[in-house]
Order: C-alpha cells, then structure tokens, then sequence
C-alpha cells in the first residue's frame, strides 16, 4: 500500500480522466509512495468503508455524488458552499473538507472563447457539475437559463426551445452525460437548425473529442469545446488543494 493515496469516487467511472492524469503525474515527478485508484461506489454510503482504509489523503468526485457526498463533509470552503456542490475533497486534522474545482477549470477553459456577443446562455442539465457551470457564467456577468426534460419554474424544457430562444442564447453548455462513449450517437435534443456562427457550444464531456453535439453546432459554423481543457484545469486546481497546509 503506497504512503500517500488518492483516488475518485464515482459509479461505474471505468472511464476515469483522474486515474490516468494522476497516475502519469505521480510518474513524471518520481513520487514512487503516491497512488491514484477508482473508488466506484453504487452507493454514496460505502464511502464510509473507503474513509476506513489507511493512508488516504483526497478524493475527485465525479457523476453522481458531487451533491450526495456533502453529508459527509466536516467543512466547505466559501466557493463551494455558494455552488452546493463539491467535486474535490481534502483530509484534514480536522475532518473532510469540500471544494469545487469545476468552477475554476471551467472558467479557465472557457474564458480564452468567450466574444462580446455571448451575453445569454442555455445550460443543458441541472446536475451537480451544471451548478459550478451557472456560478462561473453569473460572475461573468452571463445571464444563465437551465434547460431540463422536466418543466420548472425559471428553467426552459427542450420542446420549448425555439429559434428566438436559441438565437438569443449564444452560448450553450452540455452538462448532462449524453454524448459519452460508448454511447456517442446520443445528444441532447435541441433544434440544431438554429445553431449559426455566433454560437458557442461548450461539452463537459472528453470522451470522445468531439460529441455528436458539438459536431452539428460545428457543421453549423459555431465555436466548438470539449471539457478536456476544464479537466485538465481543475485537476491541478485539486493537485495544490491538496498540497497547501
């Protein structure tokens, strides 16, 4: 068992970006005692057995436990406290304490993208990673609209989008799972038709590279991003999160 273990808690994240990262990290810097390992739990209550385990020093949180795991929690840092969701955790003399590194990856990553003209946006899904998404965009000063299956007040649902809706909102935000490999024919279902130039269609998704969603706003003229840049970001955010006393 290495010294100095890390490791993501998630379900069914065979797939995970954080492993190989990490993993490839703690080689390049020659850091033989530290380990990055999966901790694929069905269930938020067995992380309790995993807190059991020895040598544990932080954890990523991915899909579908960045809200769940906040009972967890002994302390929340101020920025994650405002999201309510928490995708970085850190053990402490003190306990557990919570962070958002999302927030901060997304913002690098979407920033360099932004144009005047990207005053309103759609963000696709109300998960946990889509609450950091809103909280970057509103300190942008971005006016932000959620769009979900299920009709609530102040969110649009997907049949109500229509050509004013998507032309007003140049800036769109995949924060739902469809589009992941293996499952990469799927999409969220907008009116692609009124995707142009102005657009910018942001995926937190990696995997694959280019999304059936970016790939119709490409072939419509829009900006296109995956959300490997924001991971990449939010990882080293996490990285020095866990090394600051």
């Amino acid at each position: 068992m290495k010294k100095n273990r890390y490791g993501l808690l998630g379900k069914n994240i065979s797939y995970s970006f954080s492993k190989g990262y990490f993993t490839q990290k703690f080689k390049d810097l020659g850091m033989d005692d530290h380990s990055y390992e999966n901790f694929d739990l069905q269930d938020i209550s067995e992380l309790e057995s995993v807190l059991s385990q020895d040598n544990i020093k932080g954890f990523n949180v991915t899909i579908p436990y960045k809200e769940e795991v906040l009972v967890y929690l002994d302390q929340l840092d101020a920025k994650a406290e405002k999201i309510g969701a928490v995708n970085t955790i850190k053990i402490t003399e003190n306990g557990l304490k919570g962070f958002n590194t999302d927030a901060y990856g997304f913002e690098k990553s979407l920033a360099p993208l932004l144009r005047p003209h990207h005053k309103k946006a759609l963000i696709l899904g109300t998960g946990g990673a889509s609450k950091a998404v809103r909280f970057v965009l509103e300190e942008m000063g971005i006016g932000t609209t959620y769009v979900s299956r299920s009709k609530k007040a102040g969110q649009y649902t997907y049949d109500e989008l229509d050509k004013t809706i998507m032309e007003e909102n140049t800036l769109i935000v995949n924060c739902t799972p469809l589009g992941t490999h293996p499952d990469i024919e799927k999409k969220p279902d907008l009116p692609y038709q009124y995707i142009g130039k102005e657009h910018l269609l942001y995926d937190l998704i990696y995997n694959p590279d280019k999304t059936t969603f970016l790939a119709l706003g490409e072939v419509n003229g829009a900006t296109i991003q995956n959300g490997l840049g924001m991971l990449q970001w939010q990882a080293e955010k996490a990285w020095e999160i866990w090394n600051t006393p």
